[in-house]
């Protein structure tokens, strides 16, 4: 009973989070169309579109996230897209940048080690990686995603005029290092949990969902309610 009421308690917050912060994405759009900034109502768009992403993902991939890691990522993305574009934190807290990379590195390489660990789960899927291989690729995908973003930051500022990349090669070459070390410490730790030495991720690794299996045990649940509901009746 304890662990379903922390359960509950985590999809709370959880809840709560996401629509305190897509409240103040929408203000700000909103906001922004008022006064003609077209930059920010775009970018409020892009944050809100990218806030559904993690949603998207887990019922077109039929994984299933933990709350507390969904948690850390639509904060991960109010930091970056509201606080660090839309507010100027990027300009304004001079460590911004380095954090968010880093902890991007630790997401992506979270979303890459659940993906390629449930293929090696996965009975109809003739794959097998050993726990290094894994984290290898654990690893090279966080790293590729950082270097995408990098091509969209570049592509922003030929193409729009912006200054996403602050100070150009060496804010990007910056921003791929740490993306790197996230990524490096995200792997490792991965890799140690496929061995069996740590547990550390549980809380944060997806697994397969299945949809229709959820729907039965709903089924199953009102069903059982609806019985003892049944029984408290007859007893009175």
């Amino acid at each position: 009973v304890r662990g379903n009421a922390i359960l509950n308690r985590v999809d709370r917050v959880k809840l709560y989070l996401f629509i305190f912060f897509r409240a103040i994405v929408v203000f700000a759009g909103v906001f922004a169309a008022v006064n003609g900034d077209w930059t920010n109502l775009g970018m409020s768009i892009l944050t809100l579109f990218v806030m559904f992403l993690p949603t998207i993902i887990e019922r077109k991939l039929s994984i299933d996230f933990p709350s507390e890691f969904e948690i850390i990522v639509v904060i991960f993305i109010f930091a970056a897209l509201y606080l660090g574009e839309m507010r100027s934190y990027f300009t304004k807290v001079w460590w911004w940048d380095i954090f968010l990379h880093t902890f991007s590195g630790l997401i992506i390489g979270a979303v890459g080690f659940s993906l390629v660990d449930i293929l090696n789960k996965n009975e109809k899927v003739s794959i097998s990686l050993s726990p290094i291989f894994v984290s290898i690729f654990s690893f090279c995908f966080a790293f590729a995603i950082g270097a995408l973003w990098e091509i969209y930051e570049f592509a922003m500022d030929s193409i729009f005029g912006l200054n996403m990349q602050k100070s150009g090669l060496v804010d990007t070459m910056w921003d791929l290092i740490v993306d790197a070390f996230g990524a490096l410490v995200f792997s490792i730790i991965g890799y140690f949990y496929l061995k069996g030495k740590v547990n550390i991720l549980d809380r944060f690794k997806g697994k397969r969902r299945d949809w229709n299996e959820d729907k039965i045990v709903k089924k199953t649940k009102k069903i059982g309610d609806n019985a003892k509901g049944i029984n408290d009746f007859e007893v009175k």
